[in-house]
């Protein structure tokens, strides 16, 4: 393999939905209403929502469609800046929570030994 997650993928988009066609119209569906603009969130703030959520996930398909979408939405640069660093925070918090969990396991497992 030469390369991993290139656009060149997207010509397997109906591949995949017809491997699954079921599951892939949940899904769309899911996405769909997500994404609508009659919701109580306006748009450009579901867009910066999307783009810190696809910045964590690391979906490079999903940030190139949500940054494109929070600009059309009048999303500033300091905006889409602030969403970075907001979710870098985040993504990092995770790995602290996660870490309060492995300190009791390791109280746990430590205790056993005792």
């Amino acid at each position: 393999m030469t390369e991993y997650q290139t656009p060149k993928d997207r010509k397997y988009t109906e591949t995949l939905i017809q491997s699954a066609p079921k599951e892939a119209a949940a899904f769309l569906n899911l996405k769909h209403t997500a994404e609508r603009s009659d919701g109580v969130i306006p748009v450009k703030y579901r867009e910066l929502i999307s783009v810190a959520v696809a910045l964590t996930t690391q979906c490079s398909y999903c940030i190139e469609a949500h940054m494109k979408n929070a600009v059309e939405a009048g999303a500033t640069r300091e905006e889409i800046g602030e969403t970075v660093f907001i979710a870098a925070a985040l993504r990092a918090g995770g790995a602290v929570g996660n870490g309060l969990f492995a300190m009791r396991i390791y109280e746990e497992e430590a205790a056993k030994k005792s």
